[in-house]
């Protein structure tokens, strides 16, 4: 009996392992299309400079006001990180209802025009943590916008933060970056941290990128073994723009992402 046992667990595990190889083929065969593109900061950089900015949106995203109250789960002054924040407006909306901001991006002009185009007075002063950069704060201090390089930014520089809102990074950065990119955001989130990523899924055999594809089996390739994962929403997101890509579909779908139980 005991060797019975015995061979069905090995043969068990073998099974699992032979599964798990599988997906992860699949995985790398959908990702395989935009494996190698790489945009360089500069290249961002260059985008704002010639204001080539498809991606900002200048109302609130609808998938942070549908699902506010999941990621504030009753809790007040919550301190929220942006990654790759450009002059996204939901910072202002946050902050306006008690809570703080923390964001980080490239592009300095990107900075200076949120707190212009949101009337607000800023000022700025240098990181000594990371060379070159800098720090501007609107004079409420409840507004911390880092510009540098995303990877230079760590929890030692400003912290843990209890909410992150991802709409335009982890489906900007170069895909060879992702798995660099999840243990740079797991290690910013507090034990409470409530991430809310959106993500895009269409044929990445159309169009190169950015923004690029990134599928569910992914988010939970990056996050699953330190976190819990839930897709809240997935919409339609077609647009002319995106037919102008030479899309046939876009996905947009958005996930709750939480520090399992230790």
């Amino acid at each position: 009996m005991w060797a019975s046992d015995l061979l069905l667990k090995v043969s068990f595990l073998v099974v699992c392992q032979a599964a798990a190889g599988r997906a992860q083929t699949n995985l790398s065969s959908m990702l395989a299309p935009q494996a190698d593109r790489v945009m360089n900061l500069s290249e961002w950089e260059q985008r704002w400079q010639d204001n080539r900015i498809g991606f900002h949106q200048p109302q609130v995203h609808k998938m942070l006001e549908s699902h506010i109250d999941k990621v504030l789960n009753g809790r007040s002054g919550v301190r929220f990180f942006f990654p790759l924040c450009g002059k996204a407006v939901d910072m202002k909306w946050l902050a306006d209802m008690g809570h703080s901001v923390v964001g980080v991006e490239i592009s300095e002009k990107a900075i200076r025009q949120f707190f212009e185009e949101n009337n607000m007075t800023y000022s700025e002063e240098p990181v000594p943590a990371i060379s070159g950069a800098k720090v501007f704060k609107n004079s409420e201090k409840n507004i911390s916008l880092y510009q540098c390089d995303m990877y230079s930014f760590s929890s030692a520089i400003d912290g843990q933060f209890g909410a992150i809102w991802d709409r335009g990074s982890l489906v900007a950065i170069n895909p060879q970056d992702r798995e660099k990119y999840a243990a740079l955001i797991i290690s910013l989130m507090a034990e409470d941290c409530r991430y809310l990523l959106d993500t895009l899924l269409y044929n990445p055999e159309l169009y190169p990128g950015p923004p690029f594809f990134v599928p569910d089996e992914q988010v939970h390739s990056l996050f699953g073994s330190r976190c819990d994962i839930e897709t809240l929403q997935s919409v339609d997101a077609m647009t002319d723009r995106q037919r102008e890509w030479g899309l046939d579909y876009l996905k947009e779908a958005v996930h709750l992402i939480t520090m399992k139980s230790s």
